[in-house]
């Protein structure tokens, strides 16, 4: 009996030696490399500035860190999790408040290690998980530029989360389970082009941290990269190969519509729009082509769109196909058009549109249920406002609505069931 009680002791003191030695960050590996410590010169950092905007741009790094209506760079923007909301922080050079004692190093740490100065573990909302596979060169012209911007004396806003996600300390265990080690080097076999898309997707545009599920530790699933996720509320749809081609998207009709944000496929929503707004409308085209290419595993840029077919329509029960057709042509077809065909620069078409293609009705049912707000396109595109029906139509209505319209043009089964509906509409 002693022995065991020994045993137990012996094995419990060890867990705790262990759990403490991660918590100390003992087996936490930077990828930073030690010449990194040594300063830019003025010279470097004016010259490396101008570089430093498109890579900043590439990586999004304004939609997070501005908040709506708040000043350049300042943070404050709210982020959902599921253990509470995590505000974004002032990266502006302002000393007190911002980055503007940071050094270099400090800066590669934070965006590649997940580690600001001083120590202080971010949370991965920021996706140092992605930024680590940046290259030295554009983290040091992310830096350059970001420290040529305005101070701005706004003071960072505090996280409020629960215990014990409030302590920072603690993101030691999950990067030592979600933080991936050296980058692998670049696959010789494959084409420049798909190298470069690879690294804008996988680094700079960072997708997967939206478009791959998540573990119940947060950390992406690798053996479901890109195979689409739900995020706040929303389907971060599948961009493998087979889910864009499933949505109607080839590689240039796929560059398009991240250049623009409207195409046949529909208009981008919610998270999506605002990556377009101030990230990729301002990506080269050959950026554009290479992401494209990388998600489309093509080894070159493809300039002549061939669309997949269009899916074959599923029929549908006659008293179910009566009762919806009858909704939509009471309450959509006015602005979609009678056959789903939308107005050119006004309303998006639906016969084509990819909420109607997607594993799961979800988005298009959020939509119906919420509306959507006017958006501006890059250019002089538009698109009006969608109102919203919940207070017009019954969970039973919305979900036979959504059936029919993915079955006549998406080619899907009428499987949504009405207590799906009722769930979005509480907002689970």
């Amino acid at each position: 009996m002693h022995k065991l009680i020994w045993g137990v002791a012996i094995v419990a003191g060890c867990c705790a030696l262990i759990a403490g030695a991660i918590f100390a960050g003992l087996f936490e590996k930077s990828v930073v490399a030690k010449g990194i410590e040594q300063p830019l010169s003025p010279d470097r950092m004016k010259a490396l500035a101008a570089k430093g905007a498109y890579v900043a741009v590439t990586a999004d790094c304004y939609a997070c860190h501005t908040a709506k209506g708040g000043a350049a760079w300042a943070g404050g923007l709210p982020i959902a999790t599921p253990f509470g909301t995590v505000y974004s922080t002032n990266i502006s050079p302002d000393k007190e408040n911002g980055i503007g004692n940071w050094t270099r190093a400090d800066f590669h740490r934070a965006l590649r290690d997940g580690v600001g100065k001083g120590g202080s573990h971010l949370y991965p909302a920021m996706p140092y998980a992605s930024y680590r596979k940046m290259t030295p060169d554009d983290v040091d012209a992310v830096y350059a530029y970001l420290m040529s911007r305005e101070p701005m004396r706004i003071a960072n806003r505090k996280n409020a989360l629960t215990f014990p996600f409030n302590i920072r300390q603690s993101l030691t265990f999950w990067n030592l389970l979600s933080l991936p080690g050296e980058e692998k080097a670049a696959d010789n076999a494959k084409s420049a082009i798909w190298i470069r898309g690879q690294y804008l997707v996988d680094a700079l545009g960072h997708c997967g941290e939206c478009h791959t599920p998540r573990n119940l530790m947060q950390g992406m699933q690798h053996n479901k990269y890109l195979k689409g996720a739900l995020l706040e509320g929303i389907i971060a749809p599948d961009i493998t190969k087979e889910g864009l081609v499933r949505m109607g998207f080839d590689a240039p009709l796929l560059a398009g519509f991240m250049k623009s944000g409207i195409s046949a496929q529909g208009a981008m929503a919610y998270q999506m729009f605002d990556v377009v707004h101030f990230s990729t409308q301002y990506m080269t085209d050959e950026d554009l082509s290479a992401l494209s290419a990388y998600l489309f595993d093509l080894d070159a840029a493809h300039d002549t769109s061939v669309p997949p077919p269009a899916p074959k329509p599923v029929e549908l029960a006659p008293a179910l196909a009566a009762s919806a057709h009858t909704t939509y042509r009471n309450l959509c077809s006015a602005c979609h058009g009678a056959e789903g065909q939308g107005i050119p620069h006004v309303v998006v078409p639906l016969s084509t549109n990819v909420s109607l293609r997607l594993n799961d009705a979800r988005n298009l049912v959020h939509t119906v249920l919420h509306g959507v707000p006017a958006q501006k396109f890059p250019g002089l595109e538009r698109m009006e406002p969608m109102p919203s029906f919940k207070d017009k139509l019954t969970d039973q209505e919305v979900a036979d609505l959504a059936n029919w319209m993915r079955a006549v043009w998406g080619g899907r089964e009428p499987t949504f069931k009405p207590e799906g509906v009722a769930s979005i509409r509480q907002g689970k």
